[in-house]
């Protein structure tokens, strides 16, 4: 087992000399065994221990036996004490992702503080396990290609070895573990599925185990082989600017002419069904899933869910100006696009990029009127300092060339601006908040140069 060992560690590229390795050390025979091959074969490692008080004395004798176990081999040992009901209480999650959280929020901080890598004891019957919680939860390929070797700095050693090849050279080599009461429970999913799911598939077929594992590793392949194709779509239908994400409605449309082709020929060259195909036309997308499909492949990554993307799809073809909200970002409907952006966009994110210029207007001075970016305004109609905000409700100004005032949202509208636009235009206002200009598109009449204007005060944005 321990060349095994060491060739998966090679073949995978978990670990490079002069790497410190983390131990996530339960205790448990996965771990210790994790442990001790990672001794053996000489690596760099320190251990480190969650004390979650969930078993009560169990929970005490776990951390002792950890104890006991660095001090004897010489391994430095970090432990952490977790309330982990006080966590669930406050957090309003499960006692199993409390567990997680806590956890993985303390190893990041270690991993942070320590540079080094995380090794997990997770092996092959868990990828089985974590296969079928998602699948039960409904995921797609992304969560059935189940756990990889190698997440960024964490690494999983031991995820070739079954369950029973861990325990049984625990046992011949002598390595002692402690046992975990609540595993033999059937409360939770992942015991349920271990204990009473997985037999029935050992009766119907020995082999079963091995043939899940192999249609697992095939997924993971045909993730990558998916994932690329949709970075590559995606690099061609989305737009960033800044902030703002946005993608055309007609990418999400069977009848334009250009998504269609496109897509059809890459289907000709897949090796698989690719479940991203973004040529499906609204009226059907809603029930085919295709077309969803890719809009959900979008959006997932700004925190929206599934059930959202449905309700977005099928928002497509309705009236412009729908919103959705993930915890950070929201998504606007527009008349041709679908756009994505932070939900703050504060203060912050005013663009610094404005200069101001002052001088005496001569007779051969000409107004500069093609430039929306630059802003000639009449100095002693000003009053300082001058502010820049972004719009509220109720702002109003007077628009060059008109009588009267106009609600500044009701100058939006008449321009065609996208919710995003209209959040992220800057307001340049007096001393006394009056407006003075509508950076990049109007200014406000009572500011504008006459005849009688003597001194010109100059405002431009960009270069």
């Amino acid at each position: 087992m321990l060349e095994q060992f060491r060739k998966y560690i090679v073949d995978n590229h978990l670990i490079n000399k002069g790497d410190k390795i983390l131990v996530a050390l339960s205790g448990g025979v996965d771990s210790m065994v994790l442990a001790e091959l990672l001794r053996r074969c000489g690596y760099d490692i320190t251990f480190a221990h969650c004390n979650f008080h969930l078993r009560g004395k169990e929970s005490d004798e776990d951390e002792q036996f950890v104890r006991n176990y660095a001090n004897r081999v010489g391994v430095k040992l970090y432990v952490r004490q977790f309330d982990t009901l006080e966590y669930v209480a406050t957090q309003k999650v499960s006692v199993e992702m409390a567990a997680r959280e806590l956890r993985y929020a303390w190893f990041n901080d270690l991993i942070n503080a320590g540079g080094c890598k995380l090794a997990l004891a997770h092996h092959a019957d868990d990828q089985i396990e974590t296969f079928f919680i998602n699948l039960m939860r409904g995921s797609g390929i992304k969560g059935l290609k189940s756990m990889r070797p190698r997440n960024g700095l964490y690494i999983r050693p031991l995820l070739w070895a079954t369950r029973e090849e861990i325990k049984a050279f625990a046992i011949e080599n002598g390595i002692k573990w402690r046992d975990d009461s609540t595993n033999n429970e059937t409360v939770y999913l992942r015991n349920k599925i271990r204990h009473e799911l997985m037999p029935v598939f050992d009766n119907i077929k020995p082999e079963a185990r091995e043939k899940i594992l192999e249609s697992i590793s095939h997924l993971a392949s045909e993730n990558q082989l998916y994932r690329a194709l949709l970075k590559e779509k995606m690099s061609q239908i989305e737009t960033v600017s800044g902030v703002l994400h946005t993608i055309n409605k007609r990418h999400f449309d069977r009848n334009s002419t250009e998504s269609s082709v496109e897509w059809r020929n890459l289907k000709q060259k897949e090796i698989f069904s690719f479940e991203g195909d973004s040529s499906i036309p609204l009226r059907y997308t809603r029930n085919d899933g295709d077309g969803k499909q890719l809009l959900f492949e979008w959006v997932r990554d700004f925190g929206f869910s599934f059930a959202q993307c449905e309700s977005i799809m099928a928002s497509l073809d309705g009236e412009p100006g729908k919103e959705f909200y993930s915890n950070d970002y929201q998504l606007v409907i527009e008349k041709d696009t679908v756009e994505i952006f932070p939900q703050e966009l504060t203060d912050n994110l005013l663009r610094p990029d404005l200069s101001y210029s002052k001088f005496e207007k001569t007779s051969d001075f000409k107004l500069e009127m093609s430039n929306p970016d630059v802003a000639q305004l009449d100095f002693d109609k000003l009053k300082f300092p001058l502010r820049v905000r972004h719009w509220r409700h109720g702002d109003r100004f007077h628009p060059l060339g008109m009588h009267g005032t106009k609600l500044v949202s009701d100058f939006f509208n008449d321009n065609g601006f996208t919710t995003f636009q209209k959040r992220n235009t800057q307001i340049i206002t007096d001393s006394e908040d009056k407006i003075v200009w509508i950076v990049g598109h109007r200014i406000d009449d009572r500011f504008k140069i006459t005849a009688e204007t003597k001194t010109i005060y100059e405002i431009k944005f960009g270069n």
